[in-house]
């Protein structure tokens, strides 16, 4: 991130709320207060601190790129720096806008570091997933019908993988089929899908619940639910 640019984003998200502090603070241990106290002062101090944080961030972005890079052999090399301070600066945005969120369960900058772990794997995901088609048709059916043990497994697991499809076909909505296939069999990642779809993880994460309901309840109907999902 751009120093002038850090600066004006990180000041404008912190004199956008008004810090009361973190319940619990009663707590905190020393180097936590300060990094808190810190990023709520106002002038050279927060934006000393806020540097700070962004270099904290940083680290812990590349340290999760190079940690995931092995898995990833189509990414260029010279698109990993730039994916590592993009989760920084990101994550920079989400800490400033959630420390009232901090309460002490561990130190702040444990607490931090977490973000730019997260911005960054989400990050990979997605550039894993650019340019490539996300399927919304299933590509796995005919592997789960067959991955019995012995014929009878064979003959039951092909018997809940057609009722699994007419379910899939009949019961859902287009969007809870589309949602469901892509998540759940084509391994799509919801993050990659919902910026796809243009629409949030949690939107998804509600469509992927509402699918599976009525898939139980037609599997349940048609009697060929397995015992694992009577327990569900």
């Amino acid at each position: 991130m751009h120093p002038s640019r850090q600066r004006t984003a990180a000041g404008a998200v912190v004199r956008s709320h008004r810090m009361t502090g973190p319940r619990g603070t009663d707590r905190l241990d020393p180097e936590s207060r300060a990094w808190l106290d810190g990023l709520r002062a106002g002038g050279a101090v927060r934006e000393e601190t806020v540097g700070r944080l962004h270099a904290l961030l940083l680290g812990a972005a590349r340290f999760e790129v190079a940690r995931r890079r092995p898995a990833l052999p189509h990414l260029r090399g010279d698109e990993l720096p730039d994916i590592a301070m993009e989760a920084a600066d990101d994550a920079l945005m989400s800490v400033l806008r959630r420390l009232d969120d901090f309460r002490g369960d561990s130190r702040f900058s444990t607490w931090a570091y977490k973000f730019a772990l997260l911005e960054a794997a989400v990050k990979l995901r997605r550039r894993a997933w650019q340019g490539r088609e996300v399927p919304l048709e299933p590509e796995a059916w005919a592997v789960m019908a067959t991955s019995g043990s012995t014929p009878h497994e064979d003959a039951e697991r092909a018997q809940l993988v057609e009722e699994i499809r007419h379910a899939i076909g009949e019961r859902l909505t287009t969007h809870q089929r589309e949602v469901l296939v892509a998540v759940a069999l084509n391994g799509v990642p919801i993050d990659v899908l919902a910026e796809r779809l243009g629409t949030t993880r949690g939107a998804l994460y509600k469509t992927l619940h509402d699918a599976r309901r009525r898939l139980r309840t037609h599997l349940r109907e048609s009697g060929v639910a397995p015992d694992w999902l009577e327990t569900r």
